[in-house]
C-alpha cells in the first residue's frame, strides 16, 4: 500500500491542562525541545494550541490563549523558518493577531466557524489555509450531544452545508476533520473510522485526529500514556481508509506508516 502521500501534523500544546501530559510545553525551552523532536522525527507541520478543548474542559480566555501561543509562534518563525505551522483556535481575534505579527499559517478550527461568526470572513480576507472540524456544543456540553440518525451521513451533510457557507465567504480550499472524540460516543468514533472513505465524496483532504484519545484508551481500560500501540494501529486503519493528514503526539510512530 502506498502511503507516502500522508502528511504528519505534530501536536504542540502550550498549555498546562491538555489531556496527554507529554504534549504540554509551557516554557520556551520545552517548546523548542518538542518542536525539534517533531521535526527530526518527520513532522510536515506543527500544530500549536494554547486553549485545551478536551471534553469537559472550560476553554481559556482569549488573553490567556494569546499569551501562551505567542512565544511558540515567535520560536517557529525565528528558529524554524520555512516549516509550516497551524494554530489550533476557534477565535478570529487570535487569527488576526497571529497573522499581523507572524505572517501566514493554517487555521485549525474545532468549530468550523460556528463558535465565532467572524472566523470564516477573517480567514478568507487573510487568504489563510483552513481546517474545519465537526463538533456540537462546547467542550463542557458536547458529550451529551451524540444523537445522530447515521453519524457518518449526518456529518457528511454537515460538511456539504459548510462547503456552501465557506464558498460564500470566499474560502474554497479547506481541509475536513470529522471530529473524532467531539460529540461522538465510543462506538460512533469507531464507526466513523470504519467508514472514513465515505467522506471522500466531499472532495476534500481528510485530517484524522485520534492520537491517544479517550475513545481508544477507555475502550481498552488503559491510560493515555499506554495508548501508543493502539493509536498506531488505528492510524494504520485511517490511512488505509483514506486519511490524508494524521494529527499526532508521536510523530516517529506515525511517520513509520509512510
Amino acid at each position: 500500500m502506498q502511503t507516502s502521500r500522508i502528511r504528519i501534523m505534530g501536536i504542540l500544546n502550550v498549555t498546562d491542562d491538555s489531556f496527554y501530559s507529554k504534549s504540554r510545553a509551557v516554557t520556551e525551552d520545552a517548546m523548542i525541545s518538542l518542536i525539534d523532536r517533531h521535526i527530526k522525527e518527520g513532522a510536515d507541520i506543527i500544530d500549536i494550541g494554547g486553549c485545551s478543548t478536551r471534553p469537559g474542559s472550560v476553554p481559556a480566555d482569549a488573553r490567556t490563549e494569546w499569551e501562551r501561543i505567542r512565544p511558540a509562534l515567535r520560536i517557529m518563525v525565528t528558529r524554524y523558518p520555512g516549516i509550516p505551522f497551524s494554530v489550533d483556535t476557534f477565535r478570529s481575534g487570535i487569527v488576526r493577531r497571529c497573522y499581523d505579527e507572524f505572517g501566514p499559517f493554517t487555521v485549525n478550527d474545532i468549530s468550523a466557524g460556528e463558535d465565532d461568526p467572524r472566523m470564516l470572513r477573517t480567514v478568507a480576507s487573510l487568504g489563510l489555509g483552513y481546517i474545519a472540524m465537526h463538533k456540537r456544543g462546547t467542550p463542557s456540553t458536547m458529550q451529551g450531544m451524540c444523537e445522530y440518525g447515521d453519524v457518518v451521513a449526518d456529518i457528511v451533510g454537515y460538511f456539504r452545508r459548510f462547503a456552501v457557507k465557506a464558498g460564500d465567504m470566499g474560502i474554497e480550499d479547506w481541509i475536513l476533520d470529522p471530529g473524532f472524540g467531539f460529540a461522538k460516543t465510543i462506538s460512533q468514533n469507531y464507526e466513523m473510522l470504519d467508514r472514513l472513505a465515505e467522506f471522500k465524496v466531499l472532495g476534500r483532504k481528510i485530517l484524522v485526529g485520534i492520537s491517544r484519545k479517550s475513545f481508544i484508551y477507555r475502550a481498552l481500560g488503559i491510560t493515555p500514556e499506554e495508548a501508543l500501540d493502539a493509536t498506531t494501529e488505528l492510524h494504520r486503519k485511517a490511512v488505509a481508509n483514506g486519511a490524508d493528514i494524521l494529527r499526532v503526539h508521536d510523530v516517529a510512530a506515525a511517520a513509520a506508516l509512510r
